[in-house]
């Protein structure tokens, strides 16, 4: 738009407080139970092409019908080939007196009869304004934005006011052209609302000098056009003005009006750096924490995350910005905005970035619906879970990937994903939550490689909570399965069931995994006193030990029982390989015990 905005039609400078001045041009519940509104019946004969030949309605004289008594009677004593002109007028009075929920449940009710009706666009119209008026903005745009109603005045009318309800201010002042002649047509009561529509998203949208003259519509007592009246003046340098005018609109405006007043009251004070940054965002804090929804609080969060960027403060930032993508419709600015804030979350997120590690994962699960989508945002989430647990902050890495299991993941993908959750949760000492991770994420379509992985996962998670029979069932025919539970039986000293499903590796070679495995049966051995298995253990692996940095061990543990010095077995024991037989599933056992 062009600088210069004209206010008010000829006339408008000499208008007394109850004159009716005209905004000059800028430059550039449904009533289901009452007869005739009921169900519909698929029997009433197509009323769309009826409706689509009746004179287009283009301002405020076209919302007149029968909405009393008389249209009741109407309704009642219509025929089925009239009973849609009759609903048709019905909710072009309810229009009329603003009662707009009503007015579309008549008109729901008259398209549940007539599909062709949503093609229409005096239907199409009708429905945008009754959503309107129920607050419903996002749907009354796009009721209002059909082709044919690009250009008439009414709808733009509606549409304007929908916008700026919706915190569109740019959009909102791009209709007001098109709007006058509807505006301007009706009586000055009626044209309040659209001029305070059209006055707060020209301030909004950075345009104040066209809002004060729109505003002479108004009394010098008017609350709502007072408090516009001081955000106007404060945006064009008098905030003397201003807050006089917003001090005047908390004194007797509604709950509202107090709020919005406050809010103005803050940003003059930003505006002319008498209120400290610091204070500005402690009386915003107040003020939201008193008021939820709205245009309100959309610009109290916006002014936090405007104040958070300049103070480089992050977790404001976050906070401020995810508050007015989770709950606002943000438009155009949504998508820069949402960029922006996920560069500045991968940032601190970052190992280099010298946000603290519990601080960083703090910053993700507070935000976490901020974190980049596909595999950027994959990728960051692991590389987070993986510094979590190198640190051996296994909860906080197991939370971090439940979320990222149970909300991004999908399908096969569950798989690997859902036993590194399971292992994290056994680490953290929570084997329940590791079995749930399991059990949940079962899919028919994993790999058998997958699979095997997973009933490793879940025997590990019963073992740890008591069920060490359940748990060797469990790893029924897995490859593995002896090494798997003969470490399971080590665990729990039950040397007759491990010394039955130990096995023993090959006398040459010896890894340290195998080496464990020999010491192991001699110890079970030794405390099964089986001096005579004992005896051929010792005669079957004595050369191959020869060299090696457990020999002495070996020697020690496979002699005689009678002849072991107690203090020789205890150091014997120590130099047993930690390397599991069972390996990864050996170690993760040991480690949660």
């Amino acid at each position: 738009m062009r600088t210069a905005l004209i206010a008010l039609l000829a006339g408008a400078a000499t208008a007394t407080p109850h004159a009716a001045p005209h905004v000059a041009a800028p430059d550039a519940a449904p009533a289901a139970s009452k007869p005739g509104v009921g169900a519909a019946s698929a029997t009433l004969p197509p009323f769309a092409a009826t409706l689509a030949q009746m004179p287009m309605i283009t301002g405020a004289s076209g919302w007149h019908g029968d909405a009393g008594d008389a249209g009741w009677a109407a309704l009642a004593a219509s025929r089925p080939e009239t009973r849609q002109l009759s609903r048709w007028s019905f909710a072009l009075g309810l229009i009329g007196e603003g009662r707009g929920a009503e007015a579309l449940g008549v008109l729901d009710v008259m398209q549940a009869s007539d599909r062709d009706l949503g093609l229409v666009a005096p239907f199409l119209l009708a429905r945008g304004v009754a959503l309107t008026l129920v607050d419903r903005d996002e749907d009354a745009v796009t009721a209002l934005s059909a082709e044919e109603l690009a250009t008439n005045p009414e709808a733009c009318a509606w549409r304007m006011r929908a916008l700026a309800h919706a915190g569109d201010a740019q959009a909102a002042v791009r209709q007001v052209n098109c709007a006058l002649p509807a505006i301007n047509a009706r009586a000055p009561e009626a044209r309040a609302p659209f001029v305070l529509a059209a006055a707060g998203a020209a301030i909004d949208a950075g345009q104040p000098g066209p809002a004060l003259a729109w505003l002479k519509l108004f009394d010098d007592q008017n609350p709502e056009a007072n408090v516009l009246r001081g955000r106007a003046l404060v945006a064009t340098g008098d905030p003397q003005g201003g807050r006089l005018r917003l001090d005047r609109a908390a004194i007797s405006g509604d709950a509202a009006v107090k709020a919005q007043a406050k809010l103005g009251m803050i940003e003059a004070g930003l505006a002319t750096h008498s209120l400290a940054p610091a204070e500005a965002l402690r009386q915003l804090d107040a003020l939201r924490f008193g008021w939820r929804g709205g245009p309100i609080e959309q610009r109290v969060l916006e002014i936090q995350l405007r104040l958070a960027t300049e103070a480089h403060d992050l977790r404001g930032q976050l906070r401020a910005g995810a508050a007015l993508i989770r709950y606002f419709k943000l438009g155009a600015r949504a998508v820069p905005m949402l960029a922006e804030l996920q560069a500045q979350l991968a940032a601190a997120l970052a190992p280099d970035s010298g946000v603290a590690l519990p601080e960083a994962a703090g910053l993700y699960w507070d935000y976490r619906e901020l974190a980049p989508a596909g595999a950027e945002g994959d990728a960051l989430v692991l590389r987070l879970a993986g510094r979590l647990q190198d640190a051996s902050l296994y909860a906080r890495a197991a939370e971090l990937l439940q979320y990222q299991l149970t909300q991004r993941a999908q399908d096969v993908a569950q798989g690997p994903l859902s036993v590194k959750v399971a292992s994290l949760h056994i680490l953290a000492g929570r084997p329940d939550r590791a079995l749930d991770a399991i059990r949940t994420t079962e899919q028919p379509s994993y790999s058998d490689a997958m699979r095997q992985d997973r009933k490793r996962i879940e025997a590990v998670a019963l073992y740890r909570m008591g069920k060490t029979d359940a748990a060797a069932a469990a790893l029924e025919g897995l490859p593995d399965a002896h090494a798997i539970r003969a470490e399971m039986r080590w665990q729990v000293k039950d040397w007759g069931n491990f010394v039955t499903e130990n096995s023993l590796p090959a006398p040459r070679g010896l890894s340290e995994p195998a080496q464990a495995a020999v010491l192991r049966q001699a110890v079970a051995l030794a405390m099964l006193g089986r001096e005579d298995q004992l005896a051929a253990l010792r005669a079957r692996y004595a050369g191959a030990f020869k060299g090696l940095p457990s020999a002495s061990a070996f020697d020690v543990l496979t002699r005689n029982v009678g002849s072991i010095d107690p203090a020789a077995i205890g150091a014997a024991m120590t130099a047993i390989p930690q390397a599991s037989p069972a390996g990864a599933t050996g170690d993760l056992l040991d480690a949660a015990s």
